[in-house]
């Protein structure tokens, strides 16, 4: 009954480019909203959904009186559950469609030296395993997070960064914050995630970083405190066990920045040589 009503509308007019756009238009959008939900929970919730608009069709073409009208009569709450249910997906797809060149002029350019002082300070605190964890800003604002802690307002430095995750000063206990190209807060505090599929291994930082990255587009850096691993976390996903050059690609490659020759020249083993000196 469909197809005939969609060839009847077809024949009735001649398709202009008008027609075209707004195919296009509707097909970007179903596109975007399928890549922004690949890969997460809300699949899964998603594949329910079309399964009740499915039997509701199937309902109303084999007349199945009492399944039509039940699922008629609850589909209408399903929007106000959706919305309930995904509003942290919700929130990051908005702040994706409203991400466009002009605005992110306005964002304070991402240069490659932060990347730079940030891999060679986790680097170093992985070296005398001094947990850390840092959390680079990206379209999504962290104002909520930043309050939570110690407004800084400095320069992303590879001193200020070892310094502030060293044992036993008062700031090492929380996350440091990075706006731009500055530190925007230390000793923040982040919510963890509530995923039961994660390992148990995974202590507060690393579940604070998912849990950080699930509710927005930022990234995350964890250094382990009884490991010494580095790990970064994007989109609620961990990958672990980076070293520094690894780390630092996948950096420049989710901030999109150009992979230029580092602006520090220090090696792993420099880097560890200034690691006993900080200690």
């Amino acid at each position: 009954m469909i197809l005939d009503r969609l060839i009847a509308f077809l024949n009735a007019r001649q398709a202009g480019w008008l027609d075209v756009l707004d195919v296009v238009i509707v097909a970007f959008i179903i596109y975007e909203l399928l890549q922004f939900i690949r890969g997460t929970h809300a699949v899964q919730m998603a594949l329910g959904g079309v399964m009740l608009v499915f039997f509701y069709w199937i309902s109303q073409w084999l007349n199945l009186q009492t399944v039509n009208w039940t699922l008629r009569t609850f589909l209408p709450y399903l929007v106000f559950g959706i919305i309930v249910v995904f509003q942290a997906e919700i929130r990051k797809m908005l702040a994706h469609i409203g991400k466009t060149p002009l605005l992110g002029a306005f964002s304070g350019e991402r240069r490659t030296e932060v990347v730079d002082e940030l891999v060679l300070a986790a680097t170093t605190l992985a070296q005398s395993n001094t947990g850390a964890i840092v959390v680079l800003e990206r379209e999504m604002g962290l104002r909520s997070y930043i309050e939570t802690g110690i407004q800084l307002d400095a320069h992303v430095t590879y001193d200020l960064l070892v310094n502030i995750f060293k044992p036993g000063t008062p700031l090492h206990d929380g996350a440091v914050i990075i706006q731009g190209k500055r530190i925007a807060a230390a000793a923040a505090f982040l919510p963890l995630t509530v995923n039961p599929e994660l390992s148990r291994q995974l202590g507060s930082r690393h579940r604070a970083a998912i849990g950080v990255t699930e509710d927005t587009d930022a990234l995350a850096v964890v250094v382990s405190e009884e490991t010494g691993q580095i790990s970064l976390v994007r989109s609620g996903r961990i990958e672990r066990g980076l070293e520094g050059a690894e780390l630092r690609s996948r950096l420049l490659e989710a901030l999109e920045l150009p992979d230029e020759p580092s602006a520090r020249p220090e090696t792993r083993g420099e880097g560890a040589s200034r690691a006993e000196r900080v200690r």
